[in-house]
């Protein structure tokens, strides 16, 4: 199978099942930005090395859990509404994701105002991804009716919050220095 089709030279693509639109629409945008936001974290994760900190490897794995979640919410997307999607999201994965976040904040100093996003490589490649998954939010958000899982926003949602934990999170294990917002420049 070659990696090009061609199909995609004047601007449309396929969506699942078939339908072409303009590479421009919408859905296109919600799950192609669903895309950068897995690139973010796979991105965060190669800075992290193995012998980082005890509890890596289970991070990792949820994280890779994560990319995949992320992956068929992308094919969900992609797929028109009213037609059967291959996969669907279900409330047990944003549940996961919560009592991930709740487990992990637990560790860390309650903040007292804003922070900027910094410290170490993985910690700022995550805060990337957060700001992209808010993208990806906005834009399943305005397709509105053309959902066919509502919970596709409340995941996206949630996954900038665990984005957002997962940042400051491995800036406590790694010792990336974590700066305030300071309220007078």
């Amino acid at each position: 199978m070659r990696i090009y089709t061609r199909s995609g030279d004047k601007g449309s693509t396929s969506l699942i099942y078939g339908d072409r639109v303009p590479k421009n629409d919408l859905r296109v945008e919600a799950y192609g930005t669903c895309d950068e936001v897995n690139s973010m974290i796979g991105l965060a994760m190669s800075h992290l090395k193995r012998e980082d900190w005890d509890g890596r490897e289970e991070f990792v794995t949820f994280m890779t859990k994560v990319q995949t979640i992320l992956f068929h919410v992308g094919a969900e997307l992609a797929t028109p509404k009213g037609k059967e999607v291959m996969w669907q999201l279900k409330e047990e994965h944003i549940e996961e994701m919560e009592n991930n976040i709740d487990e992990w904040d637990k560790v860390l100093h309650p903040l007292k105002n804003f922070i900027l996003p910094s410290g170490h490589e993985a910690s700022a490649a995550f805060h990337a991804a957060r700001t992209v998954a808010r993208r990806a939010e906005r834009t399943a958000v305005a397709l509105g009716d053309e959902l066919s899982n509502p919970l596709v926003v409340s995941y996206l949602n949630r996954l900038s919050d665990l984005l957002f934990v997962a940042a400051r999170y491995v800036n406590h294990h790694l010792g990336g220095e974590e700066i305030p917002l300071q309220a007078d420049v």
